[in-house]
């Protein structure tokens, strides 16, 4: 099935109201631990570049977990940035700084972050190497890349068969945004093809049957080619989803469409 574009932004309110207040509470727990396993560094005291936030859930969880960093958050939809402002608490205001940009134009506060991360981001950009040239532009030695997205399925109608296998009793709009995000998703073929042209050698892990999660560490410079990953914990590849037994999986592994909240 050929990639079908989807909008790269979410500013319809509705839209973006529905995405933020929703309970994320297990895939972005997880996902936070998955992260605190790849730092493996409590008292991680650096600057952290959050692409394509969104609300700013996952950022704000990333600031909680480590009181020690300070987050820039960029996102392209005003909506959502005004959304993560609004919601940032008291103590978090002064490490937490949420940006209105459109990359790879934005520019950001620092020349290079310790760490860059990314949640569901990638299959919203219609050029894939935007996401890869920016972590190349504001990486240097030892920066952490973590960026996490989904998997296109094979046909359309695997994609519809994932819908109501995960969302059958989300509102209409989410089963829409996540039928259509499914659609703009990369194969793992694509995404190695994508990190291979930007000149990087990042750790391409397929962690469920739908998921990837892109890692590495940035090695010396002029060893650009030489990424060493961290040692994390993770299936390399499940095996293929019976999509007849639905029920097997539905409690086994978390909703793609959780996943796909970009809050």
């Amino acid at each position: 099935m050929q990639r079908v574009l989807e909008p790269e932004l979410m500013e319809d309110p509705e839209q973006v109201i529905a995405y933020a207040e929703a309970d994320f509470e297990k895939p972005h727990g997880e996902f936070i631990q998955r992260l605190k396993a790849f730092v493996n560094e409590p008292k991680f005291s650096g600057k952290v570049l959050d692409l394509g936030c969104g609300s700013g859930d996952i950022s704000r969880r990333f600031a909680k977990a480590f009181p020690l960093c300070t987050i820039d958050a960029i996102d392209g939809s005003s909506a959502m940035i005004d959304y993560g402002v609004n919601s940032i608490r008291p103590e978090l205001k002064a490490r937490l700084n949420f940006i209105h940009g459109k990359l790879p134009a934005a520019e950001l506060p620092a020349v290079h972050y310790d760490i860059i991360i990314s949640n569901s981001l990638l299959h919203h950009l219609p050029n894939p190497q935007i996401l890869w040239q920016v972590v190349k532009k504001y990486s240097t030695s030892g920066t952490r890349i973590a960026i996490m997205d989904l998997l296109r399925p094979g046909t359309a109608n695997m994609a519809k068969t994932l819908v109501e296998m995960y969302a059958a009793t989300e509102p209409k709009i989410l089963q829409r945004d996540f039928y259509c995000s499914l659609l703009a998703a990369f194969t793992l073929e694509e995404i190695h093809k994508q990190i291979a042209q930007a000149g990087l050698s990042l750790t391409v892990e397929q962690i469920s049957d739908r998921h990837v999660f892109v890692s590495g560490i940035m090695p010396r410079q002029g060893n650009r080619h030489n990424m060493t990953t961290p040692n994390i914990k993770t299936k390399e590849k499940i095996e293929t989803i019976d999509l007849q037994k639905p029920e097997f999986y539905i409690n086994r592994e978390l909703s793609l469409l959780e996943f796909n909240k970009r809050v």
